[in-house]
């Protein structure tokens, strides 16, 4: 007597993939006329990063940046120092991951590395300039540095 054996984990793995593909939709970010304007702008003004308690500076040259961080930005003070914190330990990390794959990440965006110790209290101001030169960089460069959305 013949027994015919019908597998049964085929079909299912392929309804499964069907399923999941359905619900994997690309989150997009809601970039304003405004913002728009900055990005293109292509005005090239230095941000200093720095804090006068401590010794440690970072100088940003990116067009748009400090119209952005002016006129876009959350003000100084929305976020706590250890939000900052927390988010900049995340997003240094894997920028760092990615300058070290030029060859999988754009070297033009991903030049330097940034030596950010968490050890180390940088101030509020260096953390806040920081964190948003990454949700800039997130939103005009349509990157994502960590498993968030880079909002305002």
């Amino acid at each position: 007597m013949k027994k015919n054996i019908i597998s049964t984990g085929l079909p299912i793995l392929f309804l499964f993939l069907i399923l999941s593909s359905c619900g994997a939709q690309k989150e997009v970010l809601n970039i304003s006329d405004e913002e728009k304007q900055v990005f293109e702008s292509g005005n090239e003004e230095p941000v200093e990063i720095s804090d006068d308690e401590t010794e440690y500076e970072i100088i940003i040259i990116e067009p748009g940046f400090y119209t952005w961080l002016q006129s876009i930005a959350r003000p100084e003070g929305y976020y706590s120092q250890s939000f900052l914190e927390g988010r900049n330990q995340l997003l240094v990390i894997n920028w760092n991951q990615r300058v070290l794959q030029p060859n999988r990440f754009n070297p033009n965006l991903y030049e330097l590395q940034i030596n950010y110790d968490p050890q180390i209290d940088y101030g509020y101001e260096v953390n806040y300039k920081l964190y948003n030169y990454f949700i800039y960089f997130q939103r005009r460069y349509n990157q994502r540095l960590g498993p968030f959305l880079p909002r305002i």
